[in-house]
C-alpha cells in the first residue's frame, strides 16, 4: 500500500504496525532498495515499511508485500522524526530500522524467524538490542566504483574495538562506544560524531521513549549491551552505507583506489560468518 506522507501513513496506516515485529528501511538514494526489501521480508518481520521519494521503482512482487510511504529521506533529522512518531503510534511494538543497501543477521537468521529471536529476548526481559553495523565494500572499485556489490562483497575480519561511554559521572554502566571498518580506517573523511559503529536497530516501543540522533535512545537501559547478570543477544547490520559515502562525497571519493587490506575477506552472507568473527553473539539463546 502507498502512502503519500508520513502525515498520512500515521493517519491512515494502522494495518500497518498492528502486529510486530515491524522493520522500517529508510532509502537515502536509490541503491539496492529491491533487495534490501527481499532480505527483510524472508527473516519473517510482520511488517516492512519503506520510507523514500517518489521515485523508487521496486518490483511489483515486492511492492505487494510492503507498505510504501513517500518521505524526504534526505532532510535533517529525518530519521528520529520517523522512527519517533512511529513509537509513539505503535507503543509495545517491536521495531527495526535501517537504510538501503544494509541487511540485518541475527544468530541463526537462517532457520530461526526474527518473532522466534524477539520472543526469546523478551522472556529475558530485554526490550532493546545491540547492533552493530558492519561495514560492506565491493573488492574491486574498478568494478564497481558505487563500491556497492552483493556478488563481491567483503568486510573486515578485524580491527573493532570497544571504549568506555563516559557520562556525567563516569563510565556508563553496560554502555560501551564500539568502533572499526571502515569509519576506523578512512577516520579522516569521517566526523568524529559518525564513526561509531554501535545501532540500538532493534527495540521495543514504549510510552515517552524517543531515538536520539546518535542512535541511542533516552531511556538509558536500551543503550545496554547485556543485562546485569549474562549476556544476551546481539546482531549485525551489514552495510554498505560507509562505503557509498566515502566514494560519492568528492572530498574523499579521489584519494580512495581500494577499500582491500590485509585483514579484508570476502563476505559470505550468513550469520555464521559474524559468530565466527566476534560480531555479534547468541547469548543464551542455542
Amino acid at each position: 500500500m502507498r502512502f503519500d506522507s508520513l502525515e498520512t501513513f500515521l493517519k491512515d496506516g494502522q494495518d500497518a504496525w498492528a502486529k510486530g515485529p515491524i522493520a522500517l528501511i529508510f532509502a537515502e538514494d536509490l541503491t539496492e532498495i529491491p533487495s534490501t526489501l527481499r532480505h527483510h521480508l524472508s527473516l519473517g518481520f510482520k511488517s516492512v515499511i519503506l520510507f523514500g521519494p517518489e521515485s523508487m521503482e521496486i518490483p511489483k512482487a515486492v511492492e505487494m508485500k510492503i507498505h510504501r510511504v513517500t518521505y524526504n529521506t534526505r532532510a535533517p533529522d529525518m530519521l528520529t522524526n520517523a522512527v519517533n512518531a512511529l513509537i509513539k503510534a505503535a507503543p509495545n511494538t517491536w521495531m527495526y530500522y535501517c537504510f538501503n543497501a544494509e541487511y540485518l543477521f541475527y544468530p541463526f537468521c537462517e532457520t530461526r524467524s526474527v518473532l522466534d529471536m524477539l520472543t526469546f529476548h523478551t522472556e529475558e526481559r530485554r526490550f532493546g538490542m545491540l547492533t552493530y553495523v558492519v561495514d560492506l565494500y565491493a573488492g574491486d572499485l574498478e568494478d564497481c566504483p558505487s563500491a556497492v556489490s552483493l556478488e563481491d562483497a567483503h568486510l573486515d575480519r578485524s580491527g573493532y574495538y570497544a571504549l568506555g561511554r563516559a557520562g556525567v559521572d563516569g563510565p556508563k554502566e553496560r554502555q560501551l562506544d564500539f568502533f572499526g571498518g571502515l569509519r576506523w580506517r578512512f577516520e579522516e573523511h569521517m566526523p568524529a560524531a559518525r564513526r561509531r559503529i554501535d545501532r540500538i536497530a532493534i527495540f521495543k516501543s514504549q510510552k515517552g521513549l524517543e531515538l536520539r540522533e546518535d542512535h541511542t535512545f533516552n531511556i538509558e537501559e536500551y543503550n545496554t549491551y547485556s543485562c546485569p547478570w549474562h549476556h544476551n543477544i546481539t546482531a549485525a547490520i551489514g552495510s554498505f552505507r560507509t562505503a557509498k559515502a566515502l566514494k560519492s562525497n568528492s572530498g574523499s571519493a579521489f584519494d580512495i583506489h581500494s577499500f582491500r587490506w590485509h585483514n579484508s575477506i570476502e563476505f559470505e552472507w550468513h550469520s555464521q560468518q559474524l559468530l565466527d568473527l566476534g560480531l555479534m553473539e547468541p547469548g543464551q539463546w542455542f
